[in-house]
């Protein structure tokens, strides 16, 4: 079956452009104007990915993607005429796992939309050995890669594709020094020239969910003027 996408946009003539666009790509699309109208379809449709639009109305997008994400880690990418670092940032932040400007080119977003797809593809297929990234007693965590997880304590840590991909590739193999550009275009696919500071907000993310003190991390390390570590305990 086609993978369906949610498109939640207020604007009917763009949302109209998006939903042709995304059927001759071989989409099933589902459509809202409005965040409550979004919730409902993403409880009952269960999309495979989700484009959102910060700009919604009394209900912004902002929350839309937060609450989207207290019930799923489905990919979402934000098509928003915001393009302050700011607005950028608080979305990512929120639970997004791209970006993209107004105006945009459809080509654009169905490349970013093939590209999450192969993210999808590639962290339902790995089949590397696990890798142990923590043997604390109390907090033991283990990179699983035939099941596409963290797992901590024996439980799934809730990480999106996109937070999953990161870590995976922090961790061929662990210990190399991964710059911000390199892990955008391993992550976030080929020909990805988005701000650099995407990579910082989804590894402020990750330590959240996968480091004894995020404050203070041990596991996903900065290296200061080169990038990230990934340093097992």
């Amino acid at each position: 079956m086609p993978m369906q996408v949610l498109v939640v946009e207020d604007d009917d003539r763009i949302r109209t452009v998006l939903r042709l666009a995304l059927e001759d790509e071989g989409y099933r699309v589902a459509e809202a104007a409005d965040t409550p109208t979004a919730l409902e379809l993403a409880r009952a449709e269960l999309p495979d990915l989700m484009m959102v639009d910060l700009m919604l109305g009394e209900v912004d997008g902002y929350t839309c993607i937060r609450e989207v994400r207290r019930m799923s880690d489905i990919p979402i990418v934000i098509v928003s005429a915001r393009s302050d670092t700011h607005d950028i940032v608080a979305g990512l932040e929120a639970g997004a796992d791209d970006y993209v400007t107004k105006p945009f080119q459809v080509k654009e977003i169905t490349a970013r939309l093939r590209a999450l797809r192969r993210r999808l593809r590639t962290s339902a297929d790995a089949t590397e050995p696990d890798i142990v990234l923590d043997r604390d007693s109390e907090h033991y965590l283990v990179l699983s890669t035939a099941r596409g997880a963290a797992v901590l304590d024996g439980q799934d840590v809730p990480l999106t594709v996109t937070e999953y991909r990161l870590l995976a590739e922090l961790a061929q193999p662990t210990g190399r020094v991964l710059s911000r550009p390199s892990l955008l275009e391993s992550v976030w696919e080929h020909g990805y020239y988005g701000d650099e500071r995407i990579v910082d907000v989804h590894i402020r993310r990750l330590r959240t969910k996968i480091e004894r003190d995020p404050g203070k991390p041990q596991i996903v390390v900065t290296v200061r003027g080169m990038g990230y570590r990934l340093d097992p305990r």
